[in-house]
């Protein structure tokens, strides 16, 4: 049995749970690392292998439901850096952040869905989460995922 780091032990006291990282759901890598950067794959809001929402925000789901997609899609990131890495510690810093939101035309609070991911991000990793981000609207993303999130972490 391999004990948690600090890391997953601040998300254990949190109330979540470190899934495992996702399968690439097409022909590409979950994660790549260059140097001392690892660069992820854009990770869905998928929980023990299905969407906890499906379709657009403003017209199928709420903001508060479009924000447990963003909080898992961050959940998913850090499952992807553990599996790149080994565990939570590699992480230096997180360097920023691209979330996008199916939404509707009308829907113009983007930034307030991504602000789940970011505050899982500064909660877990305190100063090492503060990152840069983009929040922009989509008409439609993979299958009918409300948000997606990728990233690029700073690693020791």
């Amino acid at each position: 049995m391999t004990s948690m780091s600090l890391r997953e032990q601040r998300l254990s006291e949190l109330g979540y749970q470190l899934p495992q990282a996702p399968a690439p759901a097409a022909i590409y890598q979950p994660f790549m690392k260059s140097g001392n950067q690892l660069w992820t794959a854009g990770q869905i809001a998928v929980a023990n292998g299905s969407l906890i929402h499906e379709g657009r925000v403003g017209v199928d789901l709420n903001l508060e439901e479009a924000q447990a997609c963003a909080l898992q899609c961050a959940l998913n990131l850090l499952a992807q850096v553990k599996a790149a890495c080994g565990d939570l510690e590699q992480i230096k810093r997180v360097v920023k952040l691209n979330v996008f939101v199916a939404s509707s035309p009308n829907f113009t609070q983007q930034h307030l869905v991504a602000n789940a991911a970011s505050e899982l991000f500064g909660q877990v990793l305190g100063a090492d989460g503060v990152h840069a981000r983009s929040a922009v609207g989509v008409a439609v993303l993979p299958l009918n995922s409300p948000v997606e999130i990728d990233a690029v972490f700073e690693l020791h």
